[in-house]
């Protein structure tokens, strides 16, 4: 299973980070400060760090610097949101650049990316009684293969990747359609109907008023 180190000094929001990453299947494990987020990277076993920048005792500039060393992907998720602070992260290596505030669904997506690129990514997830081999784009339910749209397949995984998590319609037309949202939400709520009769799901993909859609697993 994948193994995340979160490096942030403020409790609320590593706890915001952890909670939810957790239930998108990681495992993670939390540093407060530079130094003890050395000692756990000098440890090993972690696939990614979450890096902040404004840290006590080593900055995440330097903490960078010995992850690259170790060829650990970094992005950074700092409240350093200038463009200037950007260009400097990502030239010093990091692989990809958060701002705060921001939305869990964005770093999920984020953290899924920069996994993959390393090849680190899951390729199996299994989820209630569906299997996903994402590489291939099967779904099995109890052995059995489900076919399912390009469309329904990217909005399977959106669901199962932010699960328990409520997600607007407007989130998820513009991460599985991949552009603008322009209120017309008959486009979502077919393909949450069709998605719903081909996995029986009808029990676990729930309605939230005035929202869209959560995954209830």
């Amino acid at each position: 299973m994948i193994k995340i180190l979160i490096v942030e000094d403020e409790e609320p929001i590593s706890n915001l980070i952890r909670i939810n990453l957790r239930k998108a299947g990681y495992l993670c494990d939390c540093a407060f400060d530079g130094l003890e987020a050395a000692d756990r990277m000098a440890e090993g076993g972690y696939d990614l760090i979450l890096l902040d920048i404004m840290l006590p005792k080593i900055d995440g500039y330097e903490l960078l610097e010995y992850a690259k060393t170790l060829d650990l992907p970094v992005i950074f998720i700092t409240a350093m949101g200038t463009l200037n602070h950007k260009v400097k992260g990502l030239r010093q290596g990091a692989d990809d650049y958060i701002t705060k505030p921001f939305e869990i669904v964005e770093l999920l997506a984020r953290v899924e990316s920069t996994l993959r690129r390393y090849h680190k990514a899951q390729k199996i997830i299994r989820i209630l009684d569906v299997e996903i081999d994402v590489p291939s784009r099967i779904v099995r339910q109890n052995k059995e293969q489900v076919l399912l749209t390009l469309k329904e397949f990217e909005l399977l995984l959106l669901f199962v990747r932010n699960k328990n998590v409520a997600l607007y319609r407007e989130t998820i037309y513009e991460n599985v359609w991949e552009s603008s949202y322009l209120g017309d939400s008959r486009t979502v709520d077919l393909h949450v109907q069709r998605l719903r009769k081909k996995l029986g799901w009808e029990k676990h993909i729930v309605s939230v008023y005035k929202v869209g859609y959560r995954l209830e697993a």
